[in-house]
């Protein structure tokens, strides 16, 4: 599993871990039902805390994205390799409102940047 966490971002850690993991479900890099590393293994590998992993995890799984099973770990849902559709059909909706409302591309950009950096 690929993440790496920039110091030097104004987006928390957790964040880049949560996002990472989100985006590598969603790309399929990640199937559903795959085993993440354990927090304090994760953690170690980051060079993070445990906690900032195991709060990436916990938003990660009031998402709906991973799933914690005890001892078995924490697994990739199958709802996390469907969030990429569901963000098509919210961008090409988004896209139709904005061209309804004669938003110039650049602006619509603008607001969805802001927007996510709001997140």
């Amino acid at each position: 599993m690929n993440i790496t966490i920039d110091p030097a971002s104004a987006t928390p850690p957790y964040e880049q871990v949560r996002m990472r993991i989100a985006a590598l479900a969603a790309d399929g890099e990640l199937a559903a039902g795959t085993r993440l590393p354990p927090v304090r293994r994760l953690a170690d590998d980051l060079g993070l805390a445990v906690n900032t992993v195991a709060r990436a995890y916990r938003e990660l799984e009031q998402a709906g994205l991973v799933e914690t099973r005890g001892r078995l770990g924490t697994v990739i849902t199958a709802k996390a390799g469907n969030t990429s559709g569901q963000a098509q059909r919210a961008a090409h909706a988004y896209a139709a409102r904005v061209r309804a409302l004669g938003i110039p591309t650049e602006a619509a950009l603008a607001l969805v940047k802001a927007a996510l950096e709001d997140q």
